[in-house]
This record gives structure tokens, C-alpha cells and sequence, in this order.
């Protein structure tokens, strides 16, 4: 009887422990496919050594690049990837959508209508009332402008097409946490973006007037459960990475996210479901013997 007390415990100790060590799931992007009015207009980065490279725009390679997170950011898919080109279309998109803890998200580039609706019409005028001047209010924030210099470095910016340049989101992945329903992205970008302006001779006037270490990420377009938001961060984290032919893209991810809907529970692995059996066996076997004994 004390033998089979401490083999009855030690399976208790065993199934409950089982259960206890079921590690936090972490769902992830599932069924990824491209999409929007410019379809085509995308490009997929994968990772060599501690580079991203450009490779071929596969389904099978969207999906794999976007399997990492923000302590080990990978490779990532770029939307809109034509947006610095000559006689780029801002009135189409690029999307990127798929299935994660069983509802659909798309995640897209942004349109002039995007930036500049006003509800009433578009308009570019600084002090409009849209997401362009929202956004850039914190942009210039971020980049420790003085209130007196905002209008002209808007109008330097519109100029020089930042707002396009600002709208192909590199999206490097998509995670939820089963437990919370928060949904994270990660959007690649430059980790020092002050010196990426300075060594592009259409943002360098703009780099003069931004502080030391400014970060801004790309913006990306969410629609998610019926809702649609616009996702960015002026806080970067370093990947380690930069992109082969620029040597400074890539290096930095912003990390954005929103609200999920907490997934269905999962089902209790079958070792786990075994070890309760075999304590629930444990214990019928016990009162069999027990009834047999009296």
C-alpha cells in the first residue's frame, strides 16, 4: 500500500506538472498572400549571414519570412516597393493579408487618400485636418523639431515625397499571443534614420534639422475585425542586420500592435491527456482492489 501511494503521487506530481510546463502559444501568420490595386508591386527579403537579400517572390518565401519576432527579427516583405521610382502611382496599394488565431488581417501601403483625406476632399496644405499632419506633428516631436520650424520642414517633406517614401511598410512579422490576443508587428526600417538622410541627396536638407538618432518607422494600414488602423513607432530596436546593396536598411524594428481577439484554447497535448489517464487509472484500480479486499 505505501508503494502504491508513492507511485500514485509521483503520477499526480507528473500530470500536474505536464500541465503546468505547457509552454504560452504564439500563433503566427498563416496563409499569407498578396494583393491590392498593385499587386505585383512588392519584394521579399530573406536573410544571409547578417544580411537581407532580395529573393524570389514566392508564396513559399513571403511565408517564411515572416516566422521571426522582435528578439530574433528575420527577413521581411516590402510593400509598395516602387515608391522612391519616378512616376509612382500613389493612388494604388500593396496588401498583404492572411489568417492568425483564426481571423483574417490585412496589413497594406497607404494611398494619398490614406495620408490626405479630409473627409470633405484631400488636401496637402500643412495644418489640414487628416492623418498626414496627425502623423507628422509626431514625427516632428520625435525628431526634436522647434514649433516655428514644423510648417516648413512639412512643406520640405511633402516636397521631396516623404509621404510616399513614408508608405511602404517592410513587414517583418506577425505574432499573437494566445493568451492576451495582442496581435505585434514588426516593421523593418533604418535604425539611425539622421544618417540615412544625410547620405540621400533628396532628404539631406531634411537631415540638418532632426536630432541625432532619430527613429521613425514606415506606416502600415491594419484592418482587422472590422477595424482599420494606422500603425508606426519612433522607437526602434537594433536587428543586427542591413540590407546587402544599401548596407543601412533593415537595421532597425519597430514594433507596433494592436488589440486580437483571444483565440480558441487549445487542446492539452496528448502526453498531457495521457498522464491524467493513467492517474485516473491509477485511482479506478485503487477502488477496484479496495471493493475486492472487503
Amino acid at each position: 500500500m505505501t508503494f502504491q501511494k508513492l507511485v500514485i503521487g509521483a503520477s499526480m506530481a507528473i500530470g500536474v506538472s505536464a500541465i503546468a510546463t505547457v509552454p504560452a502559444q504564439a500563433g503566427t501568420l498563416t496563409g499569407a498572400t498578396i494583393g491590392g490595386t498593385a499587386a505585383s508591386d512588392y519584394l521579399v527579403y530573406d536573410v544571409q549571414g547578417n544580411s537581407t537579400i532580395s529573393v524570389d517572390k514566392t508564396s513559399a518565401n513571403v511565408q517564411k519570412v515572416l516566422d521571426g519576432n522582435a528578439a530574433n527579427p528575420t527577413g521581411n516583405v516590402e510593400l509598395r516597393a516602387s515608391s522612391e521610382a519616378a512616376g509612382f502611382d500613389f493612388n494604388k496599394n500593396t496588401t498583404l493579408t492572411g489568417q492568425i488565431g483564426g481571423q483574417s488581417i490585412t496589413l497594406s501601403s497607404l494611398t494619398a487618400t490614406d495620408w490626405f483625406s479630409t473627409g470633405s476632399g484631400l488636401s496637402t496644405s500643412y495644418g489640414a485636418n487628416n492623418f498626414a499632419n496627425t502623423w507628422f506633428n509626431q514625427f516632428a516631436k520625435a525628431a526634436g523639431l522647434t514649433a516655428n520650424s514644423i510648417p516648413l520642414a512639412y512643406n520640405m517633406f511633402l516636397s521631396i515625397k516623404g509621404f510616399e517614401r513614408s508608405s511602404d511598410p517592410n513587414i517583418s512579422y506577425v505574432n499573437q499571443d494566445d493568451s492576451t490576443g495582442d496581435i505585434k508587428i514588426g516593421l523593418a526600417g533604418h535604425f539611425d534614420l539622421k544618417a540615412y538622410y544625410a547620405n540621400t541627396p533628396q532628404f539631406s536638407s531634411l537631415a540638418s534639422l532632426v536630432k541625432n538618432g532619430f527613429q521613425a518607422s514606415e506606416v502600415v494600414k491594419v484592418t482587422y475585425n472590422d477595424k482599420t488602423d494606422f500603425l508606426y513607432s519612433f522607437s526602434a530596436t537594433a536587428t543586427n542586420l542591413k540590407e546587402v546593396t544599401d548596407g543601412s536598411s533593415h537595421s532597425g524594428n519597430y514594433e507596433v500592435s494592436i488589440k486580437g481577439v483571444v483565440p480558441p484554447a487549445a487542446v492539452p497535448e496528448p502526453s498531457v491527456m495521457l498522464g491524467l489517464l493513467g492517474v485516473a487509472g491509477i485511482f479506478a484500480t485503487q477502488r477496484k482492489l479496495k471493493k475486492a479486499s472487503i
